[in-house]
């Protein structure tokens, strides 16, 4: 730091200095952001038109993927757990504490500054009956180190603190991989339910279009009638509507996908249909073995568990304020002077001074603060403790329902193959029959309908298994465990 001053006649005062003053405050003030004129229209203003400049190069550096290119889910994970933000978010997040962490570490170390200083002055002093000028030329150079040698416990409070404050940020970045990979093989498994879905309702329509020529074929034959063939009508409609309905379902889908790797929504994707899939029929763990491993396990708990301990460092940190601290401070200085006493010659001199300081503080009266502040900390600790609780009956239980939710899906699987088999032999047979002339359309219809409804519920019963297993893994955490074995 370089000072230097001047004391001598004071200045002459110029008025346009004030008044280019008051200028530059009118316009920052002309220039400043205000409040919408009123409350009846929407507000629009150069401001906004600056943030919307700046809004269009968000988001324009994301990643492209191969158009011709089938991706495995193993593979979209992979794109997700490198490109979604959330995840840079998180990692963010972490490094920030992580730095927090060393702010607080610093603490244990002492403080070094250097200061350096320069004044010069001129006076006019009496001397006898007249005034003599004098110069002065100051130069100092001083280190100044401060350190702080025993605060019971104080600064460790900080430090634990920090320090769980960092497992706590890790464990977040830890869940936070944990919910994107969850994202993704639900977004996934649905795409991969619409396109299943499409297949099905295809074929349905494929069907209805046959119940149809067949009825239009009996009325040019004259062995059915008007309202039989409308009725086909009807139908081949009806599955041509579902149809559509399906498209759209698995292009929201599909655009889910994309968002959850980290892409645009617009971004096509091509991924393996259902039936390439091999279908799980059973588990070999126990639910009392998936609860066990989420409790060890689980992200979101082990930060609640980590919340603890900072809690706990924070109680040391209040406790410590009942206590004296005892810092010392040193300040060695080197300086030189140089005077001038018209009509004498310039003078010199220089010496190396400084000081020692030691310095016990002890509060011996706040008013209560910090038996307050103590009392505070010891209830954010019962506080954390009680969430933990809370927390662990949580995940017990959805644990539990994750795991329900996948027997559920095996059972539906079993009853949906048999659903499918018995509707298949239902429909062919009332087709038959209905060529012979010995059953009439309205069965057919009926009989293509339901078949209709078991490949769908087919279908959904497979993804239901695959997005069961995903739950499963999401509430255990076990897709994120070192060597799990990844979708």
């Amino acid at each position: 730091m370089f000072m230097s001053t001047l004391v001598g006649p004071r200045p002459v005062r110029i008025p346009t200095r004030a008044a280019f003053v008051f200028l530059l405050l009118y316009a920052s003030g002309a220039l400043a952001q205000s409040a919408p004129a009123s409350p009846d229209h929407p507000w629009h203003a150069p401001a906004e038109q600056n943030i919307e400049a700046d809004a269009k190069h968000l988001g324009s550096a994301r990643f492209g993927v191969d158009p011709q290119k089938t991706y495995s889910l193993l593979e979209l994970v992979d794109l997700a757990e490198e490109h979604n933000p959330e995840t840079r978010f998180a990692w963010e997040r972490a490094r920030a504490k992580a730095a927090a962490l060393g702010i607080e570490r610093s603490e244990l170390y002492p403080t070094l500054a250097a200061v350096v200083l320069s004044e010069t002055s001129r006076v006019e002093i009496l001397f006898g009956d007249r005034f003599v000028r004098q110069a002065l030329q100051d130069f100092q150079a001083e280190l100044d180190l401060s350190y702080t040698i025993f605060d019971f416990g104080a600064r460790s409070g900080r430090i634990n603190a920090a320090k769980a404050d960092l497992l706590s940020a890790n464990f977040a970045f830890n869940d936070t991989h944990r919910s994107i990979i969850y994202q993704v093989q639900e977004a996934y498994y649905r795409l991969l339910n619409a396109m299943g879905q499409e297949d099905a309702a295809r074929a349905s329509l494929s069907n209805a279009r046959a119940v149809q020529q067949a009825a239009e074929d009996r009325l040019a034959n004259g062995l059915a009638t008007l309202p039989d063939v409308l009725e086909a009508r009807s139908a081949t409609a009806q599955s041509d509507y579902a149809l559509q309905a399906v498209l759209g379902t698995e292009e929201v889908a599909r655009g889910d996908l994309a968002t959850a790797i980290g892409t645009s929504a617009t971004t096509l994707l091509h991924v393996k249909p259902l039936d390439q899939l091999a279908t799980p029929d059973s588990i070999d763990d126990s639910v009392e073995q998936a609860i066990n491993r989420a409790l060890e396990h689980r992200p979101d708990l082990l930060q609640q568990v980590a919340a603890i301990r900072s809690a706990n460092a924070r109680v040391k940190e209040a406790r410590a304020a009942y206590y004296p601290k005892l810092t010392v401070e040193a300040s060695p200085a080197l300086q030189y002077w140089y005077g001038l006493q018209q009509p004498n010659p310039w003078a010199q001199t220089g010496d190396l001074g400084g000081a020692v300081t030691f310095q016990l503080q002890w509060t011996l009266f706040d008013g209560g603060a910090r038996k307050n502040r103590v009392a505070q900390a010891k209830a954010d600790a019962r506080a954390a403790e009680a969430q933990v609780d809370a927390a662990l009956d949580q995940v017990a239980d959805q644990v539990w329902a994750a795991y329900s939710n996948l027997a559920t899906a095996f059972r539906q699987r079993q009853a949906s193959l048999a659903f499918l088999d018995a509707a298949s032999q239902s429909y062919s047979a009332a087709l038959e029959s209905y060529n012979y002339g010995v059953r009439s359309l309205l069965d057919v219809t009926q009989a293509q309908q339901t078949l209709a409804q078991a490949r769908s519920a087919d279908v959904s019963a497979r993804t239901q298994v695959f997005t069961a297993f995903a739950e499963l893994a999401f509430r255990t955490a076990d897709s994120i465990q070192p060597g799990a074995i990844r979708p």
